[in-house]
C-alpha cells in the first residue's frame, strides 16, 4: 500500500532489480530525485570524512568539525546525526541543530528535506521566532539558537534530544555562548547526549579549551579563488566596491556577485545607486541586478537548482551573513570592505555606541571561500592589515539584561551556572542585576520573584515584558500588547527615496497623536492590512504583518498563564493614563526633561542631554510650537545621532507614582531631581502652576477618537 500512495503522489520510484530500496526515516520507496542529489552530496568535501565523524559521534561525547559553509557541514552532518539517533531507535531523543539566521534555517531545512527524501514539517522541519513547520514526526529539527533557549525553560535538561549541532558556532552570538556554557554541565547529567559544533574555519585556543580533549575534524576546503587585495583605505572602500561592481559587469565575465560593506544604510544608499547605474548600461551587456540582504532580515535568496542563464545579481549583505550564500551556485565574485558595523553596549548609559571595526580573520577567510576556483576575491584593503584572529564574543559586548534573566529561570530548573567561554563584563552583569531588581523580577535573595518568572515567560525585554504585566493591571492590556509588538517588530514606517520623503512624512503625519509615538504606533496597527494601503502610507507590510504575529502569540501567552485580556478602549482620558502608567512601570528608567525649553532632553539615569529624534511626532517640532517638558523614551542612540527615539509625554506625578522609591532616592544629583524631589515634599500645585502655560496637563489635552483618523 506504501508503495501505491507513492505512486499515486507522483513520485518516481528506482527499483533495483526485485529490490525496492526503502526510505528508513518515512519507510517509503527512495524517488529518482534521491538519488541525484545524493550524488551531489558524495562530492561534497564533507563527505570524505563521514567515517570518521560517525566513529567519533559513537565514542565521544564532545565533537567539532571546521569547514566552510561549501563543504557542506550545515547540510550533511545533521543528517548523518539523524542515521546515528536513528540507529538506536531514538532511544536518547532526535537532532536539533542551531542557526544564528532566521533565512539560513528555513533554507537549511527545506534543502535537507529535499536531500532525505522527506517532507518539510514531518521527518525534518524548523523552528523560528513566529513560526514552527514541525510535527510529532520530526526527526531533525533546524531552530535559531534562540529558540532552543526558549525551549529550555520547559526542558531544561533537553531530554528530547539526542544530539545537538551548534552551527555556526565561531559567530559567539550572546545565544550560543550561552548554549555552549550551559551544554557544558547538561552533558554531565547526561552523559549519553552527544554535542556536536561546526565552525567555519579552526577554532581558537579559547573553545578548543573549554572543552577537554575534544577531538576536531578539519574539512578539506574547495580550492581557494583568486585573492585580489586592492589597497583601498577605509574610508573609500564603499566607492571602489561600487566602480568593482561595474568594472566586472562591463567586462562581461560570468557569476554574481557578492559585495561585503558596513552598514544597512550603505547597503541600500548601494542599492539605489546601482539601480541608477543600471539604466545607462548598454543592453548588449546584459540587465544588473542589485539584492539588499541585511544582516538578522535574510533575503530573496535563490535556493540551488533554480535556472541559470539570467541576468547578473549583486548581493549587498554585511556581517554577520557570509553563510547565508551557501546556495547561491553562479556565485563568482566576491567583494570584502573588510569592516563591519558593530553595537558596543555601555551599561554605565544603557545605550550602545556604533563602531566600524575591522572584521576577523575567520570572517575574511569565510567570505574568500564563498567562490570556486574559478571565481575572484577581492579585498578591499591592503594585504598586511591587521586583522583579528576571532570575532569578539557579542556577550561582552551586549546588554545582557535578558540573559540574565534567563539564567535565573534556568538555575530555578536546574542547571547550577553557566560556564561562559568568556564571561561577561563585571559592569554589565551588575548593571543587568540592579535592572532586574528596580523591575521587582528579584526577591530579596537575588532569586527569580514571582514576576520575575512571569517575565520570562515573554519573548520580550524585561522592561517591556514588565509593561505588559503592569497592563494588566491597569486594565489597558488591549493597547499595551499592541504598543510591545509594534516595537519589537521592525520599524513600520519606509524612508523612500529623497523626491519622495515629504510625501511620506505628509502620509506618516495622519497617524500622529497627540500623546507621542507609543499611541501613534496604536494608530498604525491594522489587523489584516493589505499592501496596497501600506503602499499609499509609505508603511512595510511585512514589519506590520510580522507586528501582528508578535501581538498573537503574547495575547497567547497571556491566556495560557490565565492573565486577563481587557477589552479596546483606545482613545478615553482614563486609557491613555494607564496605558502611560503601564509604560512608566517598566521603562521608568527612561526619563528625560528638556531644561532649556529648546530641546534639549535631560536624562535622570545618567545625565546626558540628548535630542528627540527626526522621526518622532514632536522631532518635527520647533521649541515654539511647544515640546513636552517631560517624556519616557523607549530607545537612546548614543553614537549615531545622540537621539531619543519613540517618546511619549508624561507629567512628573505619574513618574514619581510609578517609579520604585529606591530607584528614585538612586538618581545623581540634578535639577531635575530636585524638582520631582520638591513635588514629593510639597505637592504638585505649585509646579503645576508654574509650568502651566509651557506644558499641558492630561486634562487640558482633548480627547482623541480611538480609530485612527484615516480610518
Amino acid at each position: 500500500w506504501q508503495l501505491g500512495e507513492n505512486l499515486m503522489s507522483g513520485q518516481e520510484v528506482v527499483e533495483y532489480g526485485d529490490v525496492l530500496e526503502l526510505n528508513r526515516f518515512d519507510g517509503l520507496p527512495y524517488s529518482s530525485r534521491y538519488y541525484t542529489l545524493l550524488k551531489e552530496r558524495m562530492d561534497l568535501p564533507v563527505w570524505k570524512a563521514k567515517c570518521d565523524f560517525m566513529d567519533k559521534l559513537a565514542n565521544r561525547q564532545f565533537i567539532i568539525v571546521s569547514g566552510t559553509a561549501r563543504t557542506g557541514r550545515s547540510s550533511q552532518i545533521p543528517q548523518w546525526c539523524a542515521e546515528f539517533c536513528l540507529a538506536v531507535q531514538y532511544q536518547n531523543g532526535m537532532v536539533v541543530c542551531t542557526q544564528v539566521h532566521r533565512q539560513h534555517t528555513v533554507d537549511l531545512a527545506l534543502r535537507v528535506a529535499d536531500e532525505m527524501d522527506v517532507n518539510i514539517g514531518h521527518e525534518v522541519g524548523y523552528s523560528i521566532p513566529l513560526e514552527t513547520c514541525c510535527s510529532g514526526d520530526t526527526v531533525l529539527r533546524y531552530c535559531t539558537d534562540d529558540m532552543l533557549l526558549r525551549e529550555m525553560m520547559s526542558d531544561p535538561m533537553l531530554e528530547h534530544y539526542g544530539v545537538i549541532v551548534i552551527d555556526q558556532a565561531h559567530e559567539r552570538t550572546v545565544g550560543t555562548d550561552v548554549l555552549l556554557g550551559l551544554l557544558k554541565d547538561i552533558t554531565l547529567q547526561r552523559p549519553e547526549l552527544r554535542v556536536v559544533l561546526l565552525t567555519a574555519t579552526h577554532p581558537g585556543p579559547k573553545l578548543l579549551g573549554h572543552y577537554k580533549n575534544v577531538p576536531l575534524i578539519q574539512l578539506e576546503g574547495v580550492c581557494s579563488a583568486e585573492v585580489v587585495y586592492t589597497g583601498t583605505s577605509h574610508k573609500d572602500y564603499f566607492c571602489s566596491a561600487l566602480r568593482l561592481v561595474l568594472e566586472i559587469h562591463h567586462s562581461q565575465e560570468e557569476g554574481d556577485i557578492v559585495v561585503f560593506l558596513a552598514t544597512t544604510q550603505e547597503i541600500d544608499l548601494a542599492r539605489d545607486i546601482l539601480l541608477r547605474e543600471e539604466a545607462n548600461i548598454p543592453t548588449h551587456l546584459g540587465e544588473l541586478l542589485p539584492i539588499s540582504v541585511h544582516p538578522g532580515l535574510g533575503g530573496t535568496l535563490p535556493m540551488p537548482g533554480e535556472e541559470e542563464g539570467r541576468c547578473r545579481r549583486v548581493f549587498l549583505t554585511s556581517s554577520p551573513n557570509e553563510d547565508l550564500f551557501w546556495a547561491v551556485h553562479m556565485l563568482n565574485f566576491v567583494i570584502d570592505a573588510g569592516v563591519q558595523k558593530r553595537n558596543v553596549y555601555n551599561p554605565r548609559i544603557r545605550a550602545n555606541s556604533v563602531a566600524i571595526q575591522p572584521i576577523s580573520r575567520i570572517q575574511a577567510e569565510s567570505r574568500k571561500q564563498l567562490v570556486g576556483p574559478t571565481g575572484k576575491s577581492f579585498c578591499l584593503y591592503p594585504e598586511d592589515t591587521p586583522l583579528p584572529s576571532e570575532t569578539r564574543p557579542h556577550i561582552l559586548e551586549s546588554d545582557i539584561t535578558s540573559t540574565v534573566l534567563f539564567l535565573k529561570r534556568m538555575d530555578i530548573g536546574g542547571l547550577g551556572r553557566c560556564d561562559f567561554i568568556d564571561r561577561p563584563d563585571p559592569e554589565g552583569l551588575m548593571q543587568a542585576l540592579e535592572e532586574l531588581d528596580y523591575l521587582a523580577a528579584l526577591d530579596d535573595d537575588g532569586n527569580l520573584s514571582e514576576i520575575g518568572i512571569i517575565m520570562s515567560e515573554f519573548p520580550l525585554e524585561p522592561q517591556m515584558a514588565k509593561t505588559l504585566l503592569a497592563s494588566c493591571e491597569f486594565d489597558c492590556v488591549n493597547e499595551v500588547v499592541t504598543i510591545a509588538a509594534m516595537l519589537t517588530a521592525p520599524s513600520c514606517f519606509l524612508v523612500p527615496s529623497r523626491e519622495l520623503r515629504l510625501e511620506a512624512s505628509q502620509c506618516h503625519l495622519k497617524f500622529q497623536h497627540p500623546e507621542g509615538d507609543h499611541f501613534t504606533l496604536i494608530n498604525i496597527y491594522k489587523p489584516q492590512c493589505i499592501q496596497p494601503w501600506c503602499q499609499d502610507y509609505f508603511l512595510s507590510l511585512s514589519a506590520l504583518q510580522t507586528a501582528d504575529a508578535i501581538r498573537s502569540e503574547l495575547t497567547d501567552i497571556l491566556r495560557r498563564i490565565e492573565l486577563p485580556v481587557s477589552m479596546p478602549s483606545f482613545g478615553s482620558k482614563g486609557n491613555t493614563l494607564n496605558i502611560k502608567r503601564a509604560l512608566l512601570a517598566g521603562f521608568f528608567m527612561q526619563v528625560a526633561r528638556d531644561v532649556d525649553s529648546s530641546g534639549n532632553y535631560f536624562m535622570l539615569t545618567h545625565k546626558h542631554v540628548a535630542q528627540i529624534h527626526p522621526f518622532s511626532a514632536y522631532g518635527t517640532k520647533t521649541p515654539k510650537l511647544g515640546l513636552p517638558e517631560w517624556v519616557l523614551f523607549h530607545q537612546y542612540s548614543f553614537s549615531e545621532d545622540n537621539c531619543i527615539r519613540t517618546v511619549s509625554h508624561i507629567s512628573p506625578e505619574e513618574f514619581i507614582q510609578m517609579a520604585p522609591q529606591y530607584f528614585f532616592f538612586n538618581l545623581p544629583p540634578s535639577e531635575s531631581k530636585d524638582i520631582l524631589q520638591n513635588i514629593l515634599d510639597n505637592g504638585a500645585e505649585h509646579y503645576k502652576a508654574k509650568k502651566l502655560q509651557k506644558s499641558p496637563s492630561l486634562e487640558s489635552i482633548p480627547e482623541v477618537t480611538a480609530s485612527c483618523v484615516i480610518q
